[in-house]
C-alpha cells in the first residue's frame, strides 16, 4: 500500500491525496482546487501528477473548493468512480462547483479580451458549468459515525470535523494479506468552542494520520470576542469614517459567522442603520444550505432557534444577485458594509469592490480569515502599498484590518485536542499536510515532542510506502 500527496504539501491548498492498494484500486482523498499562489496556480492545476481515470473512489472531507474544485476537472479527464460524502457536503459542493465554473467563464472573457489586444492566444478554463454538472450524478451519501463497507477490504467511517457543515474527518480501514491497517484524514480541523457548529469527534486509533496544519504553529483569539471587534470595525469605518467597510469572505461559513454576529448586533440595537450588501450569489445559496442542515448545529444555536427562527437574517441585509446590482455598489456613496466572496480576495465579486474602494481612505478592506501569503488578500495583510489587481495597480490608502478570531480552522490547541484521542505509541506515522512550510516544521517539532515517533511533512507528489 502507497500513499502519494498531490497537493496541499507544503502549501495549504489543493487537498489531493492518493492511496494506492496492493489490488490495484486508488483512493481519492479530496481533490482540491490550488489558489491564490500567483502564476504557479495555473501550473498546478492543469496537472493532478495521476491519471484521473484510474482512481476508483473519491472520499471528500468537505466542500471548499481547495478541497473539492477539481472534482469536475477529474471526471472531465476520466474518473467514472463513486464520490462519498456527508449530506451537506454534497448540497454545498453543487453550488460551489457551479459557481467555480461560472467564476472560470468569467474571468476568461475578461482575460482573453486583454490577451486578444495583445495578439495573445485565449486561455481555456478548467472546466465549464457542462463538465461539472457531468459529475453530480457519482456523489453518494453517508451519515456520520457509521462504518460502510465500499468493497471487500476496504471500509469507510466519517467523524464531525466541525470546520464547516458538512465537514469530515475521513477514516479509511484496509485489510491486505489478512492485516487490517487505519489511515485517518483529518480534513480540516474546527474550533472546539465554534459558535455555530459542533466541535470535532474523537476517531478510533489509527496506524497513519494525515493532518491539516493551517495554524499548526499559533493560537486565534478567543471566538467570543468578535462580536466586539467586528462592532468596533463597524463604528470606526461606517460611523465615523462615513465608509465602506469590504469583508472578503469565503461564501460558505465565514459569511454565516459574519450575519449571525450581525444578527446578534440587530438584536442588541448595536448595528448602525446602515445597508449590508451580501455580494455574491452563492452565499444566498450557501446559506440556504447552511439553514437545511440544523443538525450540525450546536447546542447553543440550536437553543437560539427557539426564539430567533433564522439567526443568519436581520434588517437591513440585501442578497445582491446580478452584476448589474453589484456594479451598482461602485457608486453607492453612502456607508455600507460589503460582504463578498472569495476569502483570499482573488476571485470574484470582491476583487472588484476592493479595486473600486481601495484608494479611499474613508474605507476599510477587513480581512477576516487565512489569505495563502501570495494571494491578494495575503498582500494586503502583509501591509503592501501598491496591489495589482486584474491588471492595473492601486495604491493602498484604504485601512487594511484583520480580525483573526474568526478562522473556521482550528489552531495548534485545537489541532491537539484532534489529536489527542490517539496512542502516540501506536501511530506508525504521521503526516502534515495544508499548511505553510515554515508552520509545518514547528508543527512537526511538537507533534515529535508529544511523542509521535514519526512525524513527515511530505512534498509535492512524494510518495511513502505503508506496512
Amino acid at each position: 500500500m502507497k500513499l502519494s500527496f498531490h497537493g496541499a504539501a507544503r502549501t495549504v491548498t489543493g487537498s489531493k491525496h492518493l492511496l494506492a492498494l496492493q489490488n490495484g484500486k486508488n483512493i481519492l482523498l479530496d481533490c482540491g482546487m490550488f489558489q491564490g499562489l500567483g502564476k504557479e496556480t495555473g501550473v498546478l492545476n492543469a496537472q493532478f501528477g495521476f491519471e484521473a481515470g484510474q482512481v476508483d473512489y473519491l472520499l471528500l472531507s468537505h466542500a471548499h473548493i481547495d478541497h473539492c474544485g477539481l472534482i469536475p476537472k477529474l471526471v472531465k479527464e476520466g474518473f467514472k468512480g463513486k464520490i462519498f460524502c456527508t449530506p451537506a457536503t454534497k448540497d454545498l459542493t453543487a453550488i460551489l462547483l457551479l459557481d467555480s465554473a461560472e467564476i472560470q467563464r468569467d474571468d476568461m472573457k475578461f482575460i482573453n479580451k486583454k490577451r486578444a489586444k495583445k495578439g495573445e492566444p485565449p486561455l481555456e478554463p478548467l472546466y465549464t458549468v457542462e463538465d461539472a454538472q457531468k459529475a453530480f450524478p457519482l456523489f453518494e451519501i453517508v451519515q456520520y459515525g457509521e462504518w460502510f463497507e465500499i468493497e471487500k477490504g476496504l471500509q469507510v467511517l466519517y467523524t464531525d470535523a466541525g470546520h464547516i457543515i458538512g465537514s469530515a474527518a475521513v477514516h479509511v480501514r484496509v485489510t491486505e494479506n489478512g492485516q487490517t491497517t487505519q489511515i485517518s484524514f483529518s480534513g480540516d480541523v474546527g474550533r472546539y468552542r465554534d459558535v455555530i457548529l459542533r466541535s470535532p469527534d474523537v476517531f478510533p486509533q489509527a496506524d497513519y494520520i494525515i493532518i491539516e496544519s493551517t495554524y499548526g504553529n499559533s493560537l486565534h483569539e478567543d471566538v467570543f470576542n468578535t462580536h466586539d471587534q467586528l462592532n468596533e470595525w463597524i463604528q470606526k469605518t461606517c460611523v465615523q469614517k462615513k465608509g465602506k467597510l469590504i469583508i472578503p469572505s469565503f461564501s460558505v461559513g465565514r459569511t454565516q459567522e459574519l450575519l449571525y454576529f450581525l444578527n446578534q448586533l440587530s438584536i442588541e440595537n448595536n448595528l448602525p442603520d446602515i445597508p449590508v450588501f451580501v455580494d455574491s450569489p452563492l452565499s444566498k445559496e450557501a446559506t440556504d444550505v447552511v439553514k437545511n442542515h440544523p443538525e450540525n448545529f450546536n447546542n447553543r444555536v440550536r437553543k437560539l432557534l427557539e426564539t430567533d427562527n433564522d439567526p443568519f437574517d436581520f434588517e437591513g441585509l440585501r442578497f445582491i444577485k446580478t452584476v448589474e446590482e453589484s456594479k451598482q455598489l461602485n457608486d453607492l456613496r453612502e456607508p455600507c458594509i460589503i460582504i463578498s466572496a472569495s476569502g483570499m480576495a482573488d476571485a470574484g465579486r470582491v476583487k472588484h469592490h476592493i479595486a473600486n474602494n481601495i484608494s479611499d481612505a474613508r474605507n476599510t478592506i477587513l480581512i477576516v480569515g487565512y489569505c495563502e501569503p501570495n494571494s491578494l488578500g495575503g498582500r494586503l495583510m502583509r501591509g503592501a502599498k501598491e496591489v495589482r489587481i486584474y491588471g492595473e495597480y492601486y495604491n493602498v490608502i484604504a485601512e487594511v484590518g484583520v480580525m483573526r478570531s474568526m478562522s473556521a480552522h482550528g489552531d495548534y490547541d485545537d489541532l491537539s485536542q484532534f489529536l489527542s484521542c490517539q496512542h502516540e505509541e501506536i501511530v506508525k506515522k504521521l503526516f502534515i499536510v495544508h499548511g505553510e512550510y515554515n508552520v509545518q516544521l514547528d508543527f512537526q517539532n511538537r507533534l515529535l515532542k508529544k511523542g509521535f515517533k514519526d512525524v513527515q511533512v511530505p512534498e509535492l507528489h512524494q510518495v511513502f510506502g505503508l506496512e
